[in-house]
């Protein structure tokens, strides 16, 4: 059955066929070309086999002398041994367990199709319930809803202005582990927790007003290098046939004949990053496994400036044009730092405050460095957190202030230095922003806008755990999809945005569903 249905569908098979148990007539209609008799003359045959080993073993067993005296030693073996079958049903000791991720392996996709385990890849797929097609975010009439979101994308200006000295810089493109905006001095935080990148700020392009989609870092991830919306209570990222048919950064500027690589200290298979990756297509993944055990810190993987190093050296050796994009973990919790604390206490807000610090101090000691290297003056860099975090303050879950985060342009190649960009944006709007300055089309980034067309709407959307958020110039709305009301809304909030938010939410859980 999962040949057949690979040979038509063109992924492994999974929980899929389930959608169409409900419409048994399109069902048979699709099975029209399918080798049914075969198929059920095969099955007949593995079934007598089956039968004919079970009955033989069975009577094997019966005519034992022993075999009641056995029966509690077997017993006791059995559950034994299925205890010790929960490591390689996990995949061994390693942090992240065992996904999709860990058999993608090549560009050929159907060489990385090849290592999915059929019958784990059903059973992971019901539990994720990844065979619903039910929208449940259904607030208005189909047209209505589509027409409200085309109406943020409307194209508005003829010209953007131009920040960069060449059409074809490199690109360093650094994802920071939960970068809230909230401590960042350069965007009002406290000014001692991350000088560097506020003296970096003052040599670049600044954007004030950014929020990330969601509040994981795969979600972060789908947003920043595809454009592409979160989902609430699920990620497309988990679904790599749905990846598939997602544009990337990688993949765009590899067909203009950039190198591209990705760099991360930790392990990739989280959350299913790695398949996303390889979908993308970049051409080198370096990862936990590329690092000495002894620069790992006790969870994640190699310290920020221990990556930060590793990017260092091989920048030097990079052929243009190149497309590196590097994602640091330090950050993340536990935040275990390898240098003395630099704000007192045991607290955890104070522990998160220590190791954002210790990562801006890594980011000083990479830039001092790469402003010597002759890469620097062909490069821009950008620097964007994955997603912004409770701390400082333990915003709640929904808070505006919790989703809003970094965005810094620098290098050589930016012909623009010291400005701030205060235009209300989101993760999606950057990879097309990107794109725009480099000449090359971004029409495939459906989801996006040009965060420098300065008659653009200005707006980000956000998602949470079954609700939305909106920043609009008018202010912030946040919407509970269990209770169906807002959370918050700020005083000049239009009702007008709460539509515009619900269609959003609507149409892009749709877009997923259709994936």
């Amino acid at each position: 059955m999962d040949l057949e249905l690979y040979a038509a569908w063109g992924f492994r098979l999974d929980a899929t066929p389930l959608q169409y148990l409900n419409t048994p007539a399109e069902m048979i209609a699709s099975a029209g070309s399918a080798p049914v008799g075969l198929l059920v003359v095969q099955y007949i045959l593995f079934a007598i086999v089956a039968i004919w080993a079970f009955k033989k073993l069975s009577q094997t067993w019966e005519r034992s002398p022993h075999h009641k005296q056995k029966l509690l030693l077997e017993l006791g073996a059995s559950v034994f041994l299925v205890a010790v079958l929960i490591l390689p049903i996990r995949g061994g000791w390693q942090q992240i367990p065992l996904n999709q991720s860990d058999v993608y392996f090549s560009q050929n996709m159907f060489a990385n199709h090849a290592g999915v385990n059929v019958p784990w890849n059903v059973m992971q797929s019901l539990l994720r319930k990844s065979y619903d097609t039910k929208n449940p975010y259904e607030y208005l009439d189909g047209k209505k809803a589509d027409a409200l979101v085309q109406e943020l994308y409307t194209p508005k200006s003829d010209t953007i202005p131009s920040l960069l000295r060449t059409k074809k810089p490199n690109v360093l493109f650094i994802i920071v582990e939960s970068y809230t905006a909230k401590l960042i001095g350069a965007l009002g935080g406290p000014p001692d927790v991350t000088p560097n990148l506020n003296a970096l700020a003052k040599e670049g392009i600044l954007f004030s007003n950014i929020y990330a989609s969601g509040d994981r870092s795969e979600k972060g991830m789908v947003a920043l290098l595809s454009g592409y919306p979160v989902q609430t209570t699920t990620s497309i990222i988990k679904t790599p046939k749905k990846t598939e048919r997602l544009p990337q950064l990688a993949s765009d500027l590899k067909k203009e004949g950039y190198f591209t690589n990705y760099y991360y200290g930790g392990e990739l298979a989280f959350a299913n990053i790695k398949s996303f990756l390889v979908n993308g297509g970049y051409d080198k993944l370096i990862d936990k496994s590329d690092f000495p055990a002894e620069s790992y810190n006790s969870k994640w993987g190699a310290h920020d400036h221990i990556l930060l190093d590793r990017v260092q050296k091989d920048l030097k050796t990079m052929k243009s044009p190149f497309l590196m994009t590097v994602f640091t973990l330090s950050s993340h919790e536990p935040y275990e730092v390898p240098m003395p604390a630099k704000f007192k206490g045991q607290d955890e807000e104070t522990q998160f405050k220590n190791a954002f610090h210790y990562t801006d101090w890594a980011l000083g000691r990479f830039f001092t460095e790469a402003k010597k290297q002759a890469w620097w003056q062909n490069t821009l860099v950008v620097i964007v957190a994955d997603h912004g975090h409770l701390f400082p303050g333990r915003d709640a879950n929904d808070a505006p202030s919790k989703f809003k985060i970094p965005l810094m342009l620098l290098g050589g190649a930016l012909a623009v230095k010291d400005t701030v960009i205060s235009t209300i944006g989101s993760q999606t709007d950057l990879v097309p922003t990107l794109l725009q300055q480099m000449g090359l089309p971004t029409h495939h980034y459906a989801w996006s806008k040009n965060l420098l067309d300065a008659k653009a709407t200005p707006f980000a959307f956000y998602v949470f755990n079954d609700g939305f958020g909106m920043v609009t110039a008018d202010g912030a709305l946040t919407f509970d999809n269990v209770s169906k009301k807002p959370i918050q809304r700020d005083s000049a909030v239009t009702d007008k945005q709460v539509e515009q938010g619900k269609a959003y939410m609507q149409t892009s859980f749709n877009d997923f569903l259709k994936k």
